[in-house]
């Protein structure tokens, strides 16, 4: 199956400036987030950014915010952003998610699992998730996908977003996305 943009939201999970310098890579992570949620948002793909206890997490990256401006932004104490019901009810009628965020093994894992209980396929960005220790992060992704997610790359959701070359906007997204360097 093929992420469709008509079709799906983007779910950026806790990316939270308190819990960001804890873990893996946090400065790439950031990196490779942003210019997700900014392809995405450029594209028309809706975004949803959950934050969990953010009177003592923080508040999601501003740099996040500032990529995807207008997004939702909603605050949990669940793990799960399902469990929490906090999520916008455009975002459950569509019938697909794109997640990404933190931690890989604990909020996203939960939320992808609960998402997947609900009948949604589920889509987890691998290379725009991460946790505070490698195993953690690996055992995450490996259980979701056990579950039924499935693993794709920011360049995966770009080019299935777009679905064709030689268009205006391919044109604008590969200038802004795809030459160049890129967050790693």
């Amino acid at each position: 199956m093929l992420i469709d943009k008509e079709r799906a939201t983007l779910l950026v999970v806790d990316i939270q400036e308190k819990l960001l310098p804890a873990v893996l890579d946090a400065e790439g992570m950031l990196a490779r987030c942003r210019w997700l949620i900014a392809a995405a948002h450029d594209v028309g793909l809706p975004v949803v950014f959950s934050e969990q206890y953010p009177q003592g997490l923080g508040h999601t990256a501003p740099t996040l915010l500032a990529a995807a401006p207008g997004a939702a932004v909603v605050s949990k104490l669940h793990f799960s952003c399902v469990a929490s019901q906090c999520l916008p009810p455009d975002l459950l009628q569509r019938p697909q998610v794109v997640v990404c965020g933190m931690e890989t093994h604990v909020c996203v894992l939960q939320t992808v699992l609960e998402l997947l209980a609900h009948g949604k396929q589920v889509f987890v960005v691998a290379d725009a998730v991460s946790s505070r220790s490698q195993i953690d992060r690996d055992y995450g992704l490996q259980r979701m996908r056990d579950a039924g997610a499935v693993l794709v790359t920011r360049e995966m959701v770009l080019f299935e977003a777009l679905q064709v070359s030689g268009t205006e906007l391919f044109r604008q997204m590969s200038k802004r996305y795809l030459v160049g360097t890129q967050p790693s």
